[in-house]
């Protein structure tokens, strides 16, 4: 792999947009990879050295074909950040269980093919990154997350195989655990109030700075793990805003 190329997936206005132009700004050849078009074309306009695909990556068909699309537009991924996600929100008793099994097969099934499909080239090339982000729904259940924080632990459950099987092969996969709201342009106008279904922080009184996560800074932490000197690989990070209670 002569060539840095940076495949990410879930490519939104806040984290994966994010990813992207921290990857570009070094050089990298960017693929993101995302369902919604426009937003896509807007970043590919944006972000020099991207190239945007429309792809939902829990039509796994799909993403094998939108991964070979990258080889052959891009070249062979170096490091592969998986950011997409399905979220929902609701009690055992209260949440469709669909919903479920549509979270696992894009926070867990994809991962699983994502890897499946460039670990072999990073492999033979003797070296590569596959960086997962995730939050602490992945280490604990609350009732509200009941469809929700499973599929976030069994994502993190198989990057630790992962990281296992690929390490001795000199292939880094990372954890990047997330704890906090991230700052999205989603948000209201005041830059504070999240969607209803977002669970919000304890003191709206506070600076938002406190409250929420900066996608330039949790992309820097990706950015970081992802080129980490082989002797002192992390497999899990957490990170969280200052004000933030654990």
């Amino acid at each position: 792999m002569t060539s840095k190329v940076c495949l990410v997936t879930g490519v939104g206005g806040a984290t994966g947009a994010a990813i992207s132009r921290r990857f570009a700004r070094d050089g990298y050849q960017v693929g993101m990879l995302a369902r919604n078009r426009d937003r896509l074309k807007d970043l590919e306009r944006e972000i020099a050295h991207s190239k945007a695909y429309v792809c939902d990556v829990a039509d796994l068909e799909a993403l094998a074909r939108t991964i070979s699309a990258v080889r052959t537009d891009l070249g062979k991924p170096s490091v592969v950040v998986h950011n997409a996600v399905s979220a929902t929100f609701g009690t055992f008793l209260d949440a469709n269980p669909a919903d479920l099994e549509r979270n696992f097969r894009v926070n867990t099934t994809a991962l699983l093919h994502l890897a499946r499909e460039v670990a072999p080239d990073m492999i033979s090339a003797g070296k590569g990154s596959i960086i997962v982000t995730g939050n602490t729904s992945s280490l604990r259940g609350v009732p509200n997350y009941a469809l929700f924080a499973p599929t976030k632990a069994a994502q993190r459950i198989l990057a630790e195989s992962m990281a296992r099987d690929l390490g001795p092969k000199r292939v880094h996969v990372g954890y990047v655990t997330i704890d906090g709201s991230i700052q999205s342009p989603w948000l209201s106008e005041d830059g504070r109030k999240p969607p209803a279904w977002h669970p919000p922080p304890a003191d709206w009184s506070r600076a938002p700075e406190e409250w929420f996560v900066d996608p330039d800074a949790i992309a820097e932490e990706v950015f970081r793990m992802a080129h980490q000197h082989p002797s002192a690989w992390t497999f899990d990070i957490i990170i969280r805003p200052f004000a933030e209670k654990w």
